[in-house]
Formats: structure tokens, sequence, C-alpha cells
């Protein structure tokens, strides 16, 4: 046996997955729901309850996560990976075993080849399965009544809107909200826009759709395990830049640099992403270069450079934690290229064993993006300090990629540094940023 023990919070979720076949745990990143579950699942196995369990996560989730926890917290039980070539795949799920992991990428395969293997299912992230329109989930819907037991693990129901909760919902349990999204909408929303398909919703909509999920739903409260974790720290690090390229660009979609030099913006949706880039002193020049097939163009991207001014208050700030083991988090491969430039021993998660040697203590800078970062991985024991260079749009990525430091074995207070340009779309990012989670807040509040 592991000898490693639940925290009483994580028993009773363990209990709560144990006695409801089709469940859903909403913990905060950090709380321990991988321990949770598989303790549940040995449980569940041992007691003849379950033959055989399938859990789907994010790849990195499947290779990092899911076959380190599993000697702690179920000993006894075997797991295979499908995460590799169709021929990897097919012996992981063809050999014998208590556990087949295998990622989200790979559920159309998976369901094509067959799952009657298995009686059981897990979805870690169940947010990734938010879309009901989506190939997968179409792919998985037609197999998912031969899992009796499905569970689903989840930070946040509605970190994009209430509009998410439908599709996660529909997965582990159709009684819930129903199998139409359609009549689920008109219950809950109103449309406010038909021609771009813009819903709000009704007034006590979140209220009650949460009620409705209650009883499927293990909700961790703040307060039932902040005392385990240390604080968080959350700082804004402002820089200013010359504004006359960001103005021209806001203005008039295009900017012009001199000579061939210029960035063009095609509409409002494009010029958004176009202004980010230029809170961080960069813009992307787009070109179409024609290939030796009639008619097939390539798109270049070249980056034009005009303001140091983020990058630079970034040395400060590294210099002013006296160079601290730091994660930072970009979001373009041009920021990417430039921490490469400015610092040469950078790590990313594509180095191997990044994970381990940051862990151990021995990388001091390691940049991240979070979609790679945003779920499962632990990176709490090689440092305290994480930098946002840009934001992420999606409350879920920002406040997972944030998890990855504050969560179970933390030891030190957490340092979120993001980097802000005054007056520019970093603003409005963190300020959407904010409004999602004060909807998410709400949410909590009614699955109390």
């Amino acid at each position: 046996m592991s000898g490693l023990k639940l925290r009483p919070y994580q028993d009773e979720a363990a209990d709560f997955l144990y006695e409801n076949d089709k469940a859903m745990i909403l913990a905060p990143v950090g709380a321990g729901k991988t321990a949770i579950t598989l303790t549940a699942m040995a449980a569940m196995i041992k007691d003849g309850h379950a033959k055989r369990f399938l859990v789907v996560a994010p790849k990195r989730v499947c290779t990092d996560v899911w076959p380190v926890e599993l000697p702690k917290w179920a000993p006894t039980l075997k797991l295979n990976l499908a995460v590799g070539s169709p021929l990897d795949r097919l012996r992981a799920v063809d050999k014998s075993s208590d556990i087949v992991v295998i990622n989200y990428d790979n559920l159309q395969w998976l369901a094509d080849y067959g799952v009657s293997g298995f009686d059981a299912i897990v979805f870690d992230e169940l947010t990734r399965l938010k879309n009901p329109s989506g190939a997968r989930f179409k792919a998985l819907h037609k197999v998912i009544d031969q899992f009796a037991i499905r569970w689903g693990l989840t930070g946040s129901f509605t970190s994009n809107g209430l509009e998410d909760v439908f599709g996660q919902c529909k997965i582990i349990n159709e009684k819930l909200l129903g199998r139409s999204k359609g009549a689920f909408m008109q219950q809950h929303f109103i449309l406010v826009n038909r021609d771009y398909g813009e819903w709000m919703p009704k007034r006590g909509g979140l209220q009650a759709v949460m009620q409705k999920i209650k009883p499927a739903t293990y909700l961790l409260e703040p307060g039932e395990y902040s005392d385990t974790l240390p604080p968080l720290n959350v700082v804004e690090v402002r820089s200013t830049m010359n504004m006359t390229h960001y103005a021209k660009m806001k203005r008039d979609f295009v900017v012009e640099f001199g000579g061939d030099d210029r960035a063009i913006a095609a509409n409002a949706a494009v010029v958004t992403g176009k202004l980010q880039q230029m809170s961080s002193g960069f813009v992307y020049q787009t070109e179409k270069e024609a290939l030796s097939q009639p008619g097939k163009f390539a798109i270049l991207k070249t980056a034009i450079w005009f303001s140091s001014h983020k990058f630079d208050r970034l040395d400060e700030l590294l210099e002013e934690n006296q160079h601290a083991n730091t994660i930072i988090a970009y979001m373009y491969q041009e920021e990417l290229a430039e921490i490469k430039k400015r610092y040469p021993k950078v790590v990313t998660l594509d180095d191997e064993g990044a994970i381990e040697r940051w862990n151990r203590g021995e990388v001091g800078l390691l940049a991240v993006h979070p979609k790679s970062a945003g779920h499962g991985l632990n990176l709490q024991y090689g440092g305290s300090h994480i930098v946002f260079l840009s934001l992420p749009w999606s409350l879920e990525l920002y406040e997972q990629t944030i998890g990855r430091l504050h969560r179970s074995g933390q030891t030190k207070t957490v340092w979120c540094y993001i980097m802000m340009t005054n007056k520019t779309v970093d603003e409005k990012i963190l300020g959407a940023l904010r409004d999602k989670r004060a909807i998410s807040d709400v949410a909590l509040e009614e699955l109390k």
C-alpha cells in the first residue's frame, strides 16, 4: 500500500462518487481530484461494482498525472496508456488492465473501434465536452449508454458562461438538463441577437440550472481546503509604450511600419488579436506565398517588433525577485522566441524531463503555453512564481495555469504577476476574466 491518506473532504468526495454512478466533482485546481477518483475507482472494482474504467483526459494529463498518481492512491490497480500510435492504442485497449487512459483527441478513434470492454468512464477536465455539436462529443454520445458508471471532474462548469453546462451534463446524465440543447436554451435563456445567435441567461436562469444539477454534483467549497494551501497573491505589473502604432491599428485596421512592413486586420475580430500582440510590442504580418499547385497558397507569418517595453519590465521583475524559479506563460510563438533569445537557459514543456527537472528545482525559467500547461500538471514543487506575459481570454485556462503552482503540495506563498500595458486590450482581457469569475462564483453559491 502507498501509505498515503486522503484528507477528510477528499474522503467525502470519494464516497460521493462511490454512491453515485452518474456524478460530477466540482473542485478547484489542486484539491486532489485525481486522488479522490482513483480511491473511488479502486473501491468500485474491489467491491465488484465496476469491471474496467476508461479515463479520458488531456494528453499531458494522461502521460504525466494518472500514471504518477496511481501508485500513490490505487497501487493494486493496473493502468494502460492509449495515447501513442494506432497500434500502441490498440495494444493498450486490448491488453488486460483495470484502467485505460486515453486523450480526448483519440475519442473518435476509440468510439469507432468499440468500447465494449468498459463499463465505467471518467472524464478528467469535463469542460472539454462542453460542445455537444463537436465531432468527438457526437462520436462518444453514440456509445455512452455502454457505460453504466460515468464520472466527470472539473474546476468550473461555467468558466465561459452558463451555456457550457449543458454538454457536460448531457454526457454524464441526460436526465439532468434534458437531451436537446435547443430546449435547454429556450427554457433558461433569452435570444438577444438572432443574426449572431447571441443568448443571455434569463433572470434566475443560473440559479435554476444549478439547482437541477445539484443532486449529481459534489461541490468542494474553498473553505474546506484553503487551509491546506499557502496564500496566492496576484499582482499587476504595469508598463507603458508609445501608442502611435496601436492607435492606428485600432482606428484603421492597418499599420505601416516603413518599407514593405505593414500589418492588416481583415475585420474587427482579427483586430482584437492584433491589438493583443501589439500590447506585447510586436504584430504579425501575414503574406500569401503561391505554391506549385495552381490556386494553392501558403500563409507566412513574420513578426514586426516596435517596442520592448513588456520584456524590459520582465527583466526588471526577474531581477527584483532575485531570479527565483519562475514559470512564464505566453500566448504567442513570437513571445516564446523572444523569451528564448533573452534567456537562453529557459526550458519548455517539450524539453526532455522538463517537469521532473522543474520539480527538482533545477530549472530557473520554465516557459509554458496555457493550452499545454492548463490542466493537471503538478508543478508545485519547483517554484512559486508565475508570470503571464499575455493573458488567455479563457477563465478556465487562466485559473488552471495558476493552479499548476497553487495546489496541494505547495509550501510557499504563490506570486502571480500579470504583465499589463496601460490603455491597451490587456486591461479589457483582465476585466473579462474577472466578469467570468463573478459568474462562476454565483454558480458555486447555488450548488452549496
